[in-house]
């Protein structure tokens, strides 16, 4: 089984030749000391530290899963907790964190770096790191100073972890319907009793606290999303000094038994009376958990970008040696019996396939970290609010786009492997059946298909849709007639203008069949996907041919042409497939009446 190899050099070329990280962070008075040099040793030694710790455990954790106790404690599989140690005592919890709570106040566009090469290693792990940051956010932007004071300096630091707590045994995505009732106390505080499903990180070893935010309703609270507050829950109160005290009402009660993820304890959480604090204004608690929904939302996308890293690595390692029938084009293996199989054209359009989704998630995942940066940091507020936009539009594509590649990335690897790719001993099934859960994770793809369609092209009128085809357009106007690019540009150009048709003509139909929206949007979302990656591929191999031209790196930048031209020729064209399913009526998915199912 290949160990992983972090993919530096690509990492590098996307921060400092694509998004320029340097010169825009400089920009920014919180950034401006972050150079290229710490971003590059910081990268070398997250690489370091997901290759030699995390990847080793990866199978470790889904041949032993996690085990709960009568009393609900849960045990993480082996070496599990000691990782999390050294990640700790390495600083790497605090590295985006804020300075004022302990944090070292580096940029998301590094923290979104070193998340990847942890989800590619070792997805069941990164999680409980992951859901801890989420928590961290939603209470910097919308905690009390007392609840920051209190907690952001333990969650920063990794002693204290965190939850969310929405999903309920009747509640899914539709949270409106939540049954988790808060009773105020009279002090300040309250008590919440309910059931919560599916918590993932909910209960663990690795800390002697574990923070949950948690979904619920107020006694007077009016019907549905709008009655919803959210309550900081503690599982150990907290003492007069700081530390973790006693339990609070709040168990771990079942672990779900699940195709994947093994090694992270997803949860059912009983509160019995437990005791919580509100966190933001009451019946607002929706606005305030989707600041962590939507970081969970990026986060998941990562994750799927990580796997399929991760995946893509085995299935090339393993091509390279595996040997089996002699190349179409003559022997490659002089005095062996057959040639390695990465010489066989279909094995290696999986693998093209692979690199090219992979290397373009990377560039829409890094690019989305970029804007998160400038939204927070810049100082001009123009620039902030048309940051927050392009976020906004960004967001379910980078979830959707990216956990759906994710699928076909690990499927293929597992081809690749062929028998061997089917067998737990090649380490590749086990990435098949993680990234399973991503397109259905914090809102499934097809809600946020619905999401990008819905609300961030049709209801406001296409604003955000126009600002991103003008970025588009910025590009191909200066660089189109680029030899680099001049045979894709074209195709951009097109698929961008028929992106903007299919919109209006879309917005149309809806008026007259609210349907239309819903059966056309998972093609819409799949469709934009391919407008963003085109772009950056285009943007990339621009970099790339200067790059050669210049005789940087000839290897490194042909492999990079190479790879677009495969993008563009074998996978760019899927935007035409479902730019004609999106338009189709939804007569023919609406027309069967339920008792034929």
């Amino acid at each position: 089984m290949s160990q992983y190899q972090a993919p530096l050099k690509d990492m590098q070329f996307v921060l400092h030749k694509m998004l320029n990280s340097e010169q825009v962070l400089q920009q920014m008075p919180a950034f401006d000391v972050v150079d290229a040099e710490t971003i590059d040793s910081i990268l070398d030694e997250a690489g370091k530290f997901a290759s030699n710790v995390l990847d080793p455990i990866n199978a470790i954790g889904d041949e032993q899963g996690c085990k709960l106790s009568a009393d609900g404690a849960v045990k993480t599989p082996d070496g599990f907790k000691e990782a999390y140690q050294q990640f700790v005592e390495g600083g790497w919890p605090a590295l985006s964190g804020d300075p004022e709570y302990g944090g070292q106040g580096l940029p998301s566009t590094l923290q979104i770096a070193v998340n990847e090469m942890i989800y590619a290693t070792n997805q069941a792990w990164g999680m409980y790191a992951g859901l801890t940051r989420g928590a961290y956010e939603c209470l910097l932007r919308c905690g009390s100073d007392e609840q920051k004071a209190l907690y952001l300096p333990k969650l920063g630091e990794g002693s204290w972890t965190g939850t969310m707590c929405l999903t309920e045994p009747q509640a899914g995505t539709d949270l409106g319907i939540l049954r988790t009732k808060a009773d105020p106390n009279g002090d300040g505080s309250y008590s919440l009793s309910g059931t919560k499903i599916f918590i993932s990180a909910g209960e663990h070893d690795f800390t002697d606290n574990i923070i949950h935010l948690v979904l619920a309703r107020l006694p007077d609270a009016p019907a549905g999303t709008r009655g919803i507050s959210l309550f900081v829950v503690p599982r150990n109160l907290p003492k007069e000094d700081g530390t973790a005290g006693e339990r609070n009402a709040v168990k771990c009660t079942a672990l779900e038994h699940k195709m994947g993820i093994h090694g992270n304890a997803t949860c059912v959480i009983n509160l019995d009376g437990a005791k919580g604090w509100l966190v933001g204004e009451p019946n607002r608690g929706l606005q305030a958990m989707f600041v962590m929904m939507n970081e969970a939302r990026l986060g998941v996308g990562l994750e799927g970008l990580g796997l399929a890293a991760g995946a893509y690595q085995k299935a090339a390692a393993y091509a390279k040696d595996r040997l089996q029938g002699r190349s179409p084009t003559g022997p490659k293996a002089e005095g062996k019996p057959a040639d390695p199989i990465i010489h066989h054209p279909d094995v290696r359009k999986m693998l093209l396939t692979q690199k090219a989704y992979v290397e373009g998630g990377r560039m829409l995942a890094f690019w989305t970290a970029q804007l998160a940066d400038v939204h927070h940091g810049h100082p001009e507020a123009d620039e902030r609010a048309r940051a927050l936009k392009l976020i906004e539009f960004l967001t379910p594509v980078v979830k959707a786009f990216l956990t759906d590649n994710g699928m076909i990335c690990t499927n293929l690897a597992i081809q690749c492997l062929g028998g061997h790719g089917y067998i737990r001993e090649s380490g590749v099934e086990q990435y098949f059946r993680d990234v399973r859960i991503k397109p259905i994770y914090e809102g499934t793809n097809g809600v946020q298909s619905m999401d990008l369609l819905g609300r961030k092209v049709l209801m406001d009128g296409g604003e955000r849709l126009q600002m991103v085809g003008g970025v588009i357009e910025g590009f191909l106007k200066q660089h189109g007639s680029n030899p680099a690019i001049a045979a894709y540009a074209p195709a951009l150009a097109k698929v961008l203008q028929q992106l903007g048709g299919l919109a209006q003509e879309l917005g149309q139909r809806a008026k007259e069949n609210p349907a239309e929206v819903g059966a056309a949007a998972t093609d819409f979302l799949r469709v934009t996907g391919h407008a963003l990656f085109g772009y950056l591929w285009c943007q990339a191999a621009v970099i790339a041919q200067a790059e050669l031209d210049a005789g940087n790196d000839p290897e490194f930048h042909t492999a990079k042409l190479q790879t677009a031209r495969f993008y563009f020729e074998r996978l760019f064209p899927e935007a035409q497939l479902h730019l004609k399913l999106a338009q189709v009526s939804a007569e023919s998915v609406m027309a069967l009446e339920e008792a034929a199912f």
